[in-house]
């Protein structure tokens, strides 16, 4: 079992992430430059990962971060999933994939928070434009601020991406996941289930998680640095 303090760390995480992605609660999410700027940092970090997808042993992992844990994509039928099997997950799933899940979640809610606020000031700082580009990128993202939680951005991909390296290491993870595959099925938790399936398939391939997860936190720190500082060319 969990300690107690992991299971709340969900519900709370959960609760937030939710929050965050209901217009009805959160009216920044009907900004028409929301939708924009997921595209335009969709395709910056596939850019950013470009050397990591031509790698076929890193691919795996390159496309797992891009579509599962950092990139454009709703996510909340996983997490819907997560809060209505979150009993079940605490007696089945062992703890340090669970604390995975609860980094992926909180990652999720994070960047919402930050991606929120850009729009908005995207909105103040452009509002007739319509296309993004690097220049009105930063300038949103040095208005914005918050390096602290920028930073802790950051910790997060890195927690996710080395736990699913750690996760590998566990005894039975991977047959687990294989024999709950059909009742997640008829459960309807499929979301939930090819998450977990896919980020264990991709750091499986990997061979070197460590090396693979500290690169990318070296490459998103020195941007953030360079975005900060107004630096020209700050993804180069």
């Amino acid at each position: 079992m969990p300690r107690p303090s992991l299971s709340r760390r969900l519900e709370r995480r959960l609760a937030c992430h939710q929050a965050l992605h209901d217009p009805q609660r959160e009216p920044r999410n009907r900004l028409r430059w929301l939708p924009e700027l997921r595209r335009w940092q969709a395709g910056r970090l596939r850019g950013s990962f470009a050397h990591f997808l031509e790698d076929p042993s890193r691919r795996p992992a390159a496309e797992f971060f891009l579509d599962d844990v950092y990139g454009d994509r709703d996510f909340t039928r996983r997490d819907a999933d997560i809060a209505r099997v979150l009993p079940m997950m605490q007696r089945l799933l062992p703890e340090k994939l669970l604390g995975t899940v609860a980094d992926a979640i909180e990652l999720g809610a994070l960047t919402q928070a930050l991606d929120l606020r850009m729009a908005q000031a995207l909105q103040t700082l452009a509002p007739r434009r319509k296309k993004l580009d690097a220049a009105l990128y930063g300038e949103a993202y040095r208005e914005v601020g918050l390096p602290r939680l920028r930073a802790y951005q950051i910790d997060l991909i890195g927690s996710v991406g080395s736990g699913f390296g750690r996760a590998l290491k566990l005894p039975g993870v991977a047959a687990l996941l294989a024999f709950s595959r059909g009742p997640a099925k008829l459960a309807g938790l499929s979301e939930l289930q090819g998450f977990l399936e896919r980020g264990v398939a991709a750091f499986e391939e990997l061979g070197n998680a460590d090396a693979f997860v500290a690169e990318i936190e070296r490459a998103e720190r020195k941007a953030s640095k360079r975005l900060f500082a107004g630096h020209a060319d700050p993804f180069g």
